[in-house]
C-alpha cells in the first residue's frame, strides 16, 4: 500500500552502479537469493552501501554482506517521514516475526470510553483493541493521558473504579459517590438506564472534542447573566474556564481516532512537486504525487483529488501501528514536512492545505 516499485541493483553491476548513486536519503534491502538479508533506511545512500557492499579488494569491515549479496532494491525518498513509512510497510512485509522491534513501534496512550461493560467506565490504554469503545488520542504521553482523563471526568458522574461491577446496596462504594462525583450504580442508587444517559453525555463529549459541553455551559451563563443571576452566571462562567483548561491538556493529534483525518504534506523528489499522505478514519492512504504546475488552479485540482479518494479499510492492529507512526513523526524533533487535520473528507479547509504545499515547496528549493 505505501510502497512503490524499488530501483535495483544486480551483484554483478554493484561495483559500477553503486558509486553513481545519490548521496540522499532513502530505504535499502540487500537480499540473499529470495531472503532478505538487511533492511534499513538512511539519510545518504551511496556512504551507506559503499560501507556495507565494499569492493571485493577491500579491507575486513564490521558489517560486510558483500559474499551474500545478490541483488540490492532501493527506494529514494524526499523526507525523513517517507522513510519512516516505507521502512515500516517493507519491515512488515519481509520480517513478519520481528518488524515491531526493527520500526521500534512505540504505541502511544489513548483515552478508551469502554461501551462494551455494563457500567462503561474509561482507562488510558495503549491499545486499541479489547471491545467496543471510543478511543480518544493518540497521546505524547501516558501521562498526558492520564492527566486529561481525570481531568475532563470531574464534569461528568461516571465511575471511575476499575472493577467489573455487581451491584448490591450492601457495597461500599467509594470517595467518588461520597463527594457526588459519581453516579454510584455500585451500590444501585442508579439503574443502567440512568446511567446510559451519562455514558451518552461523556461519548459526545469525547466525540465533539468537548464543543457539546461547552456550548451547553456558555449558553446556561448567558441566559442567566441576561436573567440578572450573575452569581450562578459567574459559577457557569468558572465552570467553563475549567473545561477549557482540561482541553488544553490535549496534544495535536489528539481527537476522536474515528474522526481522525488529516493530511501529510512532504517534499517529492519530482521537481515541482509535493506528496501527500492522507489520513482516513486514523489509518494511511495510498500516496498521492501532487505536481504543482498546471493550467488549473491548485484549489481545484486538490478538491477533485480529494472527491476521488476511496478510504482504505483496514485492521484494527494495522490502524493502531499507523497511528503510532503518526504519532512518532509529528511529535518527534524530526518532524518534515507538515501536517493538516480536519474532521472529515468533506471537511478539508483548502485554503490551509493550499499554503502549507507552498510553504512545502518553497523549503524544498530553497
Amino acid at each position: 500500500m505505501l510502497v512503490l516499485e524499488p530501483s535495483v541493483i544486480e551483484r554483478d553491476d554493484l561495483d559500477k552502479t553503486i558509486p553513481e548513486l545519490p548521496n540522499a536519503g532513502a530505504v535499502f534491502l540487500v537480499r540473499a537469493g529470495e531472503r532478505s538479508e538487511y533492511l534499513a533506511k538512511t539519510t545518504a545512500l551511496r556512504r551507506r552501501l559503499m560501507r556495507i557492499l565494499p569492493p571485493e579488494s577491500a579491507g575486513r569491515r564490521s558489517l560486510n554482506l558483500r559474499n551474500v549479496v545478490t541483488r540490492v532494491e532501493y527506494w529514494l525518498t524526499g523526507s525523513k517521514f517517507e522513510s519512516t513509512l516505507i521502512h515500516y510497510a517493507l519491515a512488515k512485509q519481509n520480517y513478519p516475526d520481528d518488524y515491531p522491534r526493527m520500526v521500534r513501534l512505540r504505541f502511544p496512550a489513548y483515552v478508551k470510553l469502554l461501551l462494551s461493560n455494563e457500567f462503561p467506565r474509561t482507562q488510558v490504554t495503549t491499545r486499541l483493541g479489547g471491545g467496543r469503545g471510543i478511543c480518544y488520542g493518540p497521546f505524547l504521553t501516558r501521562g498526558g493521558a492520564e492527566a486529561f482523563e481525570s481531568g475532563f471526568l470531574d464534569f461528568f458522574q461516571l465511575r471511575r473504579c476499575q472493577e467489573n461491577l455487581v451491584p448490591h446496596p450492601d457495597h461500599p462504594g467509594c470517595i467518588y459517590g461520597e463527594m457526588s462525583m459519581c453516579l454510584r450504580p455500585c451500590q444501585q442508587v442508579v439503574g443502567v438506564a440512568e446511567y446510559a444517559n451519562e455514558v451518552k453525555r461523556v461519548a459526545e463529549f469525547l466525540s465533539s472534542d468537548g464543543s457539546v459541553l461547552l456550548q451547553g455551559v456558555r449558553a446556561a451563563r448567558d441566559r442567566l447573566s441576561e436573567e440578572m443571576q450573575f452569581e450562578a452566571a459567574a459559577r457557569e462562567h468558572k465552570r467553563w474556564e475549567q473545561i477549557q483548561q482540561v482541553l488544553s491538556l490535549r496534544d495535536e493529534l489528539v481527537c476522536d481516532i474515528e474522526r481522525l483525518f488529516g493530511v501529510a504534506v512532504t517534499p517529492s523528489l519530482s521537481h515541482g512537486a509535493v506528496r501527500l499522505w492522507f489520513v482516513a478514519n486514523g489509518a494511511w492512504q495510498p500516496v498521492r504525487e501532487f505536481p504543482l504546475q498546471s493550467h488549473t488552479s491548485l484549489d481545484q485540482r486538490l478538491r477533485e483529488l480529494v472527491n476521488g479518494l476511496d478510504p482504505v479499510s483496514v485492521s484494527t492492529l494495522d490502524r493502531q501501528e499507523h497511528l503510532a507512526i503518526l504519532a512518532r513523526w509529528r511529535y518527534s524533533s524530526w518532524s518534515d514536512g507538515e501536517w493538516i487535520r480536519f474532521p472529515s473528507l468533506t471537511e478539508v479547509p483548502y485554503k490551509k492545505l493550499v499554503r502549507a504545499i507552498s510553504r512545502v515547496h518553497r523549503t524544498e528549493e530553497s
